[in-house]
């Protein structure tokens, strides 16, 4: 007898022509979790023993064409939260001062921290301690029907007005994270037209170098790169 005429069992029988029917790709399982800096997905129960925290992290970088996308987007592609990101000029010619504030638990700082520190135009970098000195800024313009009342919770909130006229008011308010949620809040009665926070800037506090082995302005001395380990 040939194969072909070899009797047929009922699990052949049962056997579609093109395979067996598998589910439908939107019921299959799909993993969770994103990726580390090795492209190894986290497991979100692991990463969940770690809360998330809030962080503000300083760096001191060299004044290059694209420094600042480069900061930002190393920190997009590894999908760190960031909430905000400032860049001014230090002491030293030729460097700036980096801020970045971010929320991840404390394997993700750490993280931000290393990849940040392996770029080539940041000197050093480090986090802030809770008591660091920091501020941000923000400007406000607000509908001009009661400038009476715009300018008394101006001063009140310790605010200057920039610009009045006979339709809108601009005010600048400076402070901590808390008062500038408050004054916006107070402002919100006038209504809020356009609004432009700069996220915050922060300093150690005392004789703290704020990110480490950084060289202070009067030593005439400029801050070298660390070694950080991988």
């Amino acid at each position: 007898m040939s194969s072909d005429d070899s009797p047929s069992t009922d699990a052949d029988e049962e056997i579609p022509k093109h395979g067996l029917q598998g589910p439908h790709p939107d019921e299959r399982p799909h993993p969770t979790g994103r990726r580390n800096s090795q492209g190894i997905r986290i497991d979100p129960a692991v990463e969940a023993e770690h809360h998330p925290r809030r962080a503000v992290i300083s760096a001191l970088v060299e004044d290059e064409p694209g420094v600042l996308s480069r900061v930002s987007g190393l920190v997009s592609r590894r999908q760190f939260n960031i909430e905000s990101l400032t860049v001014g000029p230090t002491t030293v010619d030729g460097h700036s001062r980096l801020t970045m504030v971010v929320e991840e638990p404390d394997p993700g700082i750490d993280q931000i921290e290393k990849q940040l520190a392996k770029l080539k135009p940041v000197i050093a970098v480090g986090e802030l301690d809770d008591d660091m000195v920091r501020t941000e800024l923000v400007l406000l313009k607000v509908e001009g029907d009661e400038p009476d009342k715009v300018h008394a919770v101006t001063d009140m909130y310790e605010g200057k007005t920039l610009d009045a006229g006979p339709r809108t008011i601009t005010v600048q308010l400076t402070g901590d994270e808390q008062k500038i949620d408050d004054a916006v809040d107070a402002f919100r009665q006038f209504g809020i037209i356009e609004i432009a926070r700069t996220g915050q800037t922060a300093l150690a506090r005392g004789d703290q170098a704020t990110v480490p082995g950084e060289e202070p302005g009067t030593s005439g001395e400029p801050t070298t790169p660390a070694n950080y380990d991988d």
